[in-house]
């Protein structure tokens, strides 16, 4: 070992060590003589108190070393120009979303104008080539150019049901970074004046007057507030101010008329400030940050049906004015539940409005939210049908908020309006948005690939049915009576929607409809060419008709001519004081309605508005009804909380099925548990069945139902696609929705006893005969039963011992039964109206007469009773889709004083005076969906 340590270089290096350390041992004695010194020692007491002050505040310190930077930043900003070099240097720094990344944001922020010009003419000469949208940008900025949202071209967008407009994050999709996005929309805001006045929120004041204003913001957002701190680089904050004021900022940030509200007073007025898309663009870059950002906001809330502390809160519909409601009230921690007469939430934003406008994960977002919060939902509940608004009261609710909508679509009832492949907008966007049938689900939809489309109309509602229709491969003409300049859709969605391929016939109106004299699908529409005369109330100037007419060839008629309050609620409760237009009257300043403790607000009371005036009323409902405060006692408010918890939970129950009974040959009896729709049924009643996600809605008339055991009976017969596999349904297994009762109960009237009301049923008629006939004979009634089948087959609850003969021991002396059968296997050979003609001859006093059955034996027994004049009437389970009047699907022809007009099955009826159904108009209509209904069969192997 001796002899390695003497080799030269390890020599060396033993040597090296022993010099160091002496020289450190001697350092180091010099070092702690040193430190006994004053001087040093105040050295050490200043950097500790530096260490205490970067400890209490960390900017300060970091400021030390910014200054210089900063004052670097300043002396360029103060040169002619900015140079190339520093303008990438100063953007790429900014790109690298740091604090000194905002620091430099909040620089340009707080420049004069002069200089924050400066800084765009240096992105537009220095960085055009790396961002082409900066080419140009200042030329007229900030009053006349900016970089706008993206828009997917249309050749692209006019063939799918993507986003039209995929706003600033559209630009990710061309190869830019979600940081790079954030810049665009820094520059956007950059563009604000800070105006001291926020005309964008609180609107600006009309020429002449002092206390009208127009334009503004109808739920308040903050927006000064929100552009400044977008333009300090502050984006989480940003989105938390407009959260307090509005939590569907990226729902009314799509479909909202900023050109009218917002963007429409500001002081921009060339190219205003897109304040729309940055509402929109601020929630879902929180999305792209943190897909859980909402649950991680929420999180911890306390649920308000566990504290119980506040009263709860019934919400009608699930619309914009309702989503709003449920969610501030929620954040107040109000329990509330939302009754949606849906089997899908969100109301007239995704029954009619596209999702290349409004993706429904944006409707989905805002649902969260209040399910977050402890906000509960009941789908399939129709107030007015399902419970009445003092019902809700008696479950425990303290306050209901009707946010219903308005849905009841209008018609021009023009001469040939009736034939079939004329429908409402309502009815068309719903079966394509809501029930999904574009996308292949049951909902069938008109034949509109290739064929002739028109829209008669010239709102919004007109631009969404024209460019889906244009979507599914139509060719598409909007009809509208006024000029271009004057159809008040916003201009931007008719902008798109002539970029797309659709055509505008203006100044001219349908006033008649020809169609094929077999089919009776429409061919032609007849068009009055009109002239603008005078301006109407609207200001508008109003269309007088020349005389001259123009036909064109059609396939296919939409008609987008607004809506009506849906009459339900209204008619439910009598205490509900309403406008002569049917709107919910309210006071002015307050939204409660006439009846204590119940508010309104959205198209319910305004009439067809916007989805931002909704929420407007929707938000001043609920700080309304905060602002009340409670005055009701702790132990009953949990009595409350309890009552209506138990309550929102029958609603919510699944409707299963809990026996099912093999009646005939395709037909199947169903009991269903849905213990709601049990307590308010009542006979000549439907209800709305959704077999299963997917499926089509279908009206089936309630057979039976037991309030007492919660279920109600069905009767199907299997004779398409839908109904005969819901026929294959098990028991357990359950139905996606069941809504209702729908419709006007029977009309019952007590009759002498010398006369006899009599029922003809034709086959499946009898189930939806039974309930009526049942509460005829407890009146006291005589009833005549005269049921048909085609053959002994097909017969059911003839049986001894089955319901027809139960009744008939119950009321020995009252009811008398006939059977016919078209074969005569069973009971008499013919059809029913056999033995009621018998009647009629024999002049028997016949009080009245009520069919159900296939359409064309209702006709027969109306046809053979007009002679005689025997009130009649008929039960129409019609084409329906929503079944609640929003579509108009469900139109039935009838003559009144000689005058064709529209009733709806699903409103009027279902039981509407058979003599003054125009039959030949009617009966057509069944035939609208055959060779849909034959593709069906065949999809699922049944043809």
């Amino acid at each position: 070992m001796s002899e390695q340590i003497t080799r030269p270089s390890e020599r060396e290096n033993l040597l090296h060590y022993m010099t160091a350390s002496a020289s450190l041992d001697a350092a180091a004695a010099e070092v702690q003589a040193l430190g006994k010194t004053e001087v040093v020692g105040a050295f050490h007491r200043q950097m500790d108190l530096l260490q205490r002050r970067l400890l209490a505040d960390p900017r300060a310190f970091r400021e030390m070393f910014i200054s210089d930077g900063s004052n670097a930043i300043v002396w360029e900003f103060q040169q002619e120009e900015l140079g190339a070099d520093f303008t990438h240097k100063l953007w790429d720094l900014m790109l690298r979303n740091d604090d000194a990344a905002q620091m430099l944001m909040r620089f340009v922020w707080d420049v004069p104008l002069k200089l924050k010009r400066k800084f765009v003419r240096a992105i537009d000469q220095h960085l055009s080539g790396r961002y082409p949208m900066f080419k140009g940008l200042s030329e007229g900025w900030p009053a006349e150019n900016h970089i706008p949202p993206y828009v997917r071209g249309a050749d692209e967008r006019a063939e799918d049901f993507e986003l039209v407009s995929t706003g600033y994050l559209g630009y990710m999709a061309v190869g830019y970074t979600a940081r790079e996005v954030e810049m665009f929309v820094w520059l956007e805001a950059l563009r604000d004046k800070q105006c001291e006045d926020a005309p964008c929120e609180l609107g600006a004041c009309e020429e002449g007057f002092t206390e009208r204003t127009k334009g503004g913001c109808p739920v308040k957002i903050h927006i000064p507030q929100m552009i400044r701190l977008l333009g300090e680089g502050r984006f989480r904050e940003a989105m938390e101010i407009i959260e307090t004021c509005n939590p569907l900022p990226n729902v009314t940030g799509r479909v909202c008329p900023q050109e009218l509200q917002c963007q429409g007073v500001c002081t921009h007025n060339k190219v205003p400030i897109e304040i729309g898309q940055l509402e929109w663009y601020l929630p879902q870059r929180a999305k792209l940050v943190d897909p859980d950002n909402a649950k991680t906001r929420f999180a911890g809330f306390p649920d308000p049906w566990e504290t119980a502390t506040k009263p709860p809160v019934a919400i009608v519909g699930s619309g914009p004015s309702g989503l709003i409601n449920a969610y501030l009230l929620a954040a107040e921690g109000y329990p509330v539940t939302v009754f949606e007469a849906f089997h899908e939430l969100g109301g007239v934003l995704r029954y009619g409005i596209p999702e290349f406008r409004l993706p429904n994960e944006l409707i989905d977002d805002v649902v969260e939210k209040i399910r977050l919060l402890g906000g509960k939902f009941v789908t399939n509940f129709i107030v007015g049908k399902t419970a009445t608004l003092d019902d809700l009261k008696q479950a425990g609710f303290s306050k209901i908020f009707v946010g219903s909508g308005a849905g009841l679509p209008r018609f021009m009832n023009v001469p040939g309006e009736h034939l079939v492949n004329i429908m409402s907008a309502n009815e068309f966007l719903t079966r394509v948005n809501l029930m999904q049938g574009h996308k292949g689900f049951e909902t069938p939809l008109p034949q509109v690939k290739g064929r002739r489309i028109v829209v008669i109309g010239g709102g919004n509602t007109a631009m969404d049915a024209a460019r889906t229709a244009r979507r599914l491969g139509g060719q598409v003409t909007i009809v509208y009576r006024r000029t271009q300049a004057e159809m008040p859709a916003r201009v931007e969605e008719l902008h798109h929607a002539l970029e797309e391929g659709i055509a505008l016939k203006p100044l001219r109106s349908p006033c008649e409809f020809i169609g094929d004299d077999k089919t009776h699908f429409v061919r032609q529409a007849v068009l009055d060419v009109i002239e603008l005369g005078q301006p109407d109330a609207s200001g508008r100037r109003s269309p007088v008709v020349t005389g001259r007419k123009e036909p064109m060839d059609v396939d296919l008629v939409i008609m987008a001519l607004g809506n009506s309050p849906n009459p339900i609620i209204k008619d439910s409760d009598p205490n509900l004081r309403t406008t002569k237009w049917g709107t919910i009257d309210l006071p002015k300043g307050s939204q409660q309605t006439s009846i204590a403790g119940v508010y309104s607000g959205g198209d319910a009371s305004r009439g067809g508005s916007t989805a931002i005036n909704a929420a407007g009323d929707g938000q001043a409902a609920a700080r309304e009804i905060a602002r009340l405060g409670i005055d009701i006692a702790p132990d009953a408010v949990r009595d409350m909380v309890a009552r209506a918890a138990l309550y929102t939970q029958m609603g919510a129950e699944p409707q299963t099925i809990l026996e099912k009974i093999e009646l005939a040959g395709g037909i199947v009896e169903f009991i269903v548990h849905s213990p709601l729709v049990a307590k308010a049924a009542q006979a000549g009643q439907f209800v709305r069945v959704l077999p299963w996600l997917g499926g089509e809605l279908i009206p089936l008339t309630l057979a039976d139902w037991d309030a007492g055991a919660g279920t109600i009976c069905l009767v199907v017969q299997g004779v398409g696609a839908s109904s005969i596999a819901m026929n294959q349904m098990k028991v357990g297994d359950a139905f996606a929705g069941i809504a209702g009762p729908l419709g006007l109960p029977s009309a019952l009237h007590q009759y002498e006893a010398d006369k006899t009301v009599v029922f003809t049923a034709g086959g499946v008629g009898l189930p939806p005969v039974y309930p009526i006939m049942r509460e005829h004979l407890r009146l006291g009634n005589h009833v005549a039963l005269i049921s048909g089948f085609r053959n002994a087959e097909l017969q059911f609850w003839t049986e001894a011992g089955g319901r027809v003969d139960r009744l008939r021991a119950e009321f020995p002396e009252s009811l008398e039964v006939i059977y016919t059968s078209n074969d005569g296997s069973f009971g008499l050979k013919g059809f029913v109206t056999g033995p009621l003609e018998e009647m009629l001859k024999a002049k028997r006093e016949i009080a009245e007469v009520v069919t159900i059955g296939p359409p064309l034996m209702m006709r027969a027994t109306c046809d053979l009773t007009r002679p005689y004049a025997v009130k009649t009437v008929a039960s129409l389970n019609s084409i329906m889709v929503d079944a609640t009047g929003m579509c108009g699907a469900c139109m039935v022809p009838v003559n009144i004083e000689g005058k064709l007009v529209r009733k709806h099955a699903c409103i009027d009826g279902p039981e509407i005076d058979g003599h003054i159904i125009d039959w030949d108009k009617f009966l057509p209509r069944f035939n609208q969906f055959k060779p849909q209904e034959k593709e069906a069969m065949e999809k699922r192997g049944l043809a």
